[in-house]
């Protein structure tokens, strides 16, 4: 036998080996007396017709690969079809309501573009936004046993509370000063010693303002409510002298309120802080489409317009904050691929 002959019969071999695997193909190659018992056919077309169908019938046997599943957040999102947002009510202009009582402001501006991305990468165009209402107090609760998915208001990403939870890239840069009535002639916090000041449970400077109090030898008394209204109202009332939180948030208070003319904000930075988007800790995959989706934010530019609406234009009281972008989150966006102007 030549060895043209021994290739051909080598490879009949494998295919007849083939066509063994495949039932559709045994039956109609190896049971020619039932299939064609009337009809005479050339050998050559008979093969190439056993041919057809084993690859045929392998080709239908062939299993589809398998859709890699999504893990923790992404994969409770893509089963549910909705994902929920936490959102402050009041905390302009990061997180407040409007006069529908439908949550707006810088940060659920941010979150509708990680949203977006979000959905981008389930596949799910028809994912549902559901908004949850938190506190300063409740928020970090609520993301960690799964009420909220992802926070969106004014939350400082510390060092500590990095330990368990997760954080987006930074969304703002701001520290904390003092709030006081004008003509109340206190402008720092040494001018505090023997009065009262107030802070909002929950909040970073709940935790850090006694403590540097009590470093610095001041004799403050410190009032504690539950929401930076309430705190807004006992210095309104008189009940509280200054009232002490991120100077952002103060001027935003200020102007949801129109009320510059009976307040002024005062005294240097105490602390700084990073606000940053927050959801469930060791959640490697949800934290990167939140990258990914601020890379889109910056190299796109909108950052740059979502920040200009609620900074440089007026809020819905008419009041326009004029804050212009610090050189610190400057940075930090081009960090993430914003270009400078």
């Amino acid at each position: 036998m030549g060895d043209w002959s021994r290739s051909v019969y080598a490879y009949a071999r494998k295919i007849r080996a083939t066509l063994n695997d495949i039932a559709p193909a045994r039956q109609l190659c190896f049971s020619p007396a039932r299939k064609f018992a009337s009809t005479r056919w050339p050998t050559s077309a008979l093969f190439i017709l056993c041919l057809i169908a084993a690859f045929s019938a392998r080709a239908q046997q062939k299993e589809f690969p398998a859709v890699e599943p999504f893990s923790g957040t992404l994969q409770k999102l893509y089963t549910s079809g909705v994902i929920r947002v936490g959102h402050r009510e009041n905390s302009p202009p990061f997180a407040f309501l409007d006069a529908r009582r439908h949550p707006i402001g810088y940060s659920l501006d941010i979150c509708e573009v990680v949203v977006e991305e979000i959905a981008r990468h389930l596949h799910k165009e028809d994912l549902k936004t559901e908004y949850v209402p938190v506190t300063p107090e409740n928020r970090f609760d609520l993301v960690k046993n799964g009420t909220v998915d992802l926070e969106c208001g004014s939350t400082t990403a510390s060092t500590e509370r990095r330990l368990t939870l997760g954080f987006s890239p930074t969304i703002f840069v701001t520290g904390a000063k003092l709030l006081v009535k004008r003509g109340s002639g206190i402008v720092s916090l040494r001018g505090l010693q023997g009065k009262t000041a107030v802070l909002t449970k929950g909040t970073i400077h709940a935790e850090t303002l006694p403590k540097i109090a009590q470093q610095q030898n001041l004799a403050i008394q410190f009032l504690f409510t539950d929401d930076h209204n309430q705190s807004f109202e006992a210095l309104a009332a008189g009940k509280a002298d200054a009232f002490i939180n991120d100077d952002v948030q103060l001027h935003g208070m200020i102007a949801a309120r129109d009320a510059e003319s009976d307040y002024r904000i005062v005294g240097d930075f105490l602390t700084y802080a990073d606000y940053a988007l927050m959801f469930r800790h060791d959640d490697a995959e949800f934290a990167k489409v939140i990258q990914q989706a601020f890379e889109r934010l910056a190299g796109s530019r909108e950052i740059r317009a979502i920040y200009r609406r609620w900074f440089m234009r007026p809020l819905p009281s008419g009041v326009s904050l004029n804050l212009r972008m610090s050189p610190h989150l400057e940075h930090a966006f081009q960090l993430q691929g914003l270009a400078a102007d």
